[in-house]
């Protein structure tokens, strides 16, 4: 992960045979498609703020991207413009990231995923990840 431009990298969990989720200090711009590049493998990456808002980003190795904003609700009140994160074209693409992925994505766990309020960005991004089907999530 660090010569994809990732810093502070902590040992990484693996929910199941081929996922690995990773804790880190910092990414580069290009540092997601990198991964994906570098691995040939999917990614996605959650990060956020204050834990308030995560900001989604999905990269498939055939060029398929992706992003998302969770906690919108919030986002706003942090003058976030949430018309950059289209609701409607990030469930879209990914649900085609997830089938591209190889995995089986929920498309109504998704849109409350995408479109639900929390007190903690991290429980949306939990239910995001069980919308997309991956793997050791539940």
């Amino acid at each position: 992960m660090e010569s994809a431009g990732f810093t502070e990298v902590e040992d990484g969990k693996s929910p199941a045979e081929g996922w690995q989720v990773a804790d880190f200090a910092e990414y580069g711009r290009r540092s997601v498609a990198d991964l994906v590049r570098g691995t040939g493998a999917p990614a996605i990456l959650v990060s956020f703020l204050d834990s308030d808002v995560a900001f989604v980003e999905a990269v498939t190795p055939g060029g398929g991207t992706w992003e998302a904003l969770l906690n919108r609700a919030m986002a706003d009140d942090y003058g976030i413009p949430l018309d950059r994160f289209p609701v409607e074209a990030a469930a879209r693409e990914a649900l085609a990231w997830a089938t591209a992925a190889g995995l089986t994505p929920d498309e109504e766990l998704l849109g409350q995923a995408l479109t639900g309020s929390a007190a903690f960005a991290e429980e949306l991004s939990s239910l995001l990840f069980v919308a997309l089907g991956l793997p050791g999530r539940s």
